[in-house]
């Protein structure tokens, strides 16, 4: 299990007992009320503890993501609901505890964090480059790339997007200089680790 524990919590009394659940624990926990505070003194390793409030899991993976680095990351909340730990999870949460409330489920979610931390932190590191990469791009070239993705050529996503074949090959050309791909298989393998959204063609109304 992580001998080092950061928890992000706005309440200060919960907090703080948190804090006082896991150093009697034997693990060492540093607290910070915000996301904000957090980022001002960004650890190299150990496992984040957040409140699962409002969107504070997803804030948390776009900074983890924004700074080319992985961490794992538990969320907690009292009685949560299903569809909050679902979202955190997908969102990019290593696990999901019910806080205040079980110390045990608690405890194994950290050590289960430290369990898989090694083949997460690949997936993860793998995923925050390319997403750092692929933000680059317009929204524009993130529809070709994802057309790319799809397999279509480049008259097919021009006819989708309503543009010309060659407009579609100059915005290809620009978007691997971009993102620094070698060639488009590069690039769609980045599109695939950065989980770009789907190719979604332009729907014309029928004359």
């Amino acid at each position: 299990m992580y001998d080092l524990v950061f928890t992000i919590d706005q309440d200060v009394k919960r907090r703080a007992s948190l804090s006082f659940f896991l150093n009697n624990h034997g693990t060492f926990a540093e607290p910070f009320e915000t996301i904000d505070e957090f980022i001002g003194c960004w650890p190299k390793s150990g496992v984040i503890l957040i409140h699962d409030e409002g969107n504070a899991v997803a804030s948390l993976m776009h900074e983890i993501c924004s700074r080319h680095t992985w961490l794992p990351v538990v969320a907690y909340s009292e009685n949560p609901d299903p569809s909050r730990i679902v979202e955190a999870v997908l969102g990019g949460a290593i696990g999901y505890a019910n806080w205040p409330g079980c110390g045990d489920a608690l405890l194994d979610a950290i050590r289960n964090a430290g369990t898989r931390s090694g083949a997460a932190i690949a997936a993860g590191s793998r995923k925050t480059m390319a997403l750092s990469r692929i933000e680059k791009l317009s929204k524009r070239e993130r529809e070709i790339l994802a057309g790319m993705v799809e397999g279509l050529s480049n008259r097919l996503i021009g006819k989708h997007l309503s543009i010309s074949p060659r407009t579609v090959e100059l915005h290809r050309a620009n978007l691997l200089s971009k993102i620094g791909a070698r060639h488009s298989a590069e690039a769609i393998r980045l599109a695939i680790e950065a989980s770009l959204p789907a190719f979604e063609p332009v729907v014309l109304d029928a004359a």
